[in-house]
């Protein structure tokens, strides 16, 4: 059964799920428009505003130890990843 609380992200883990969503939305709309200015404009803001602080939270991410990151997973989907016999 799926827990009814919610564990929030940190700032690094929020800082790129933010990033991905946007730059996925981005992607998408350049698919479908490729010669949208809108979109080539959000994403240059991106590029230039935010792009360093993602990289940088994504970097602080993949340093982090695998038990951390089980533990992590682990609090916010409500279950844990098995590591007896096997990985996940």
């Amino acid at each position: 059964m799926p827990r009814t609380n919610r564990v929030p992200l940190d700032v690094d883990e929020e800082r790129v799920a933010r990033a991905q969503r946007l730059l996925i939305q981005l992607g998408a709309a350049l698919v479908v428009q490729p010669f949208d200015t809108r979109t080539h404009d959000e994403l240059v803001r991106f590029l230039n505003e935010d792009a360093a602080r993602a990289l940088t939270s994504l970097e602080a991410l993949r340093r982090r130890p695998e038990s951390h990151l089980r533990q992590r997973i682990s609090d916010l989907t409500g279950h844990s990843l098995r590591t007896e016999g096997g990985t996940a």
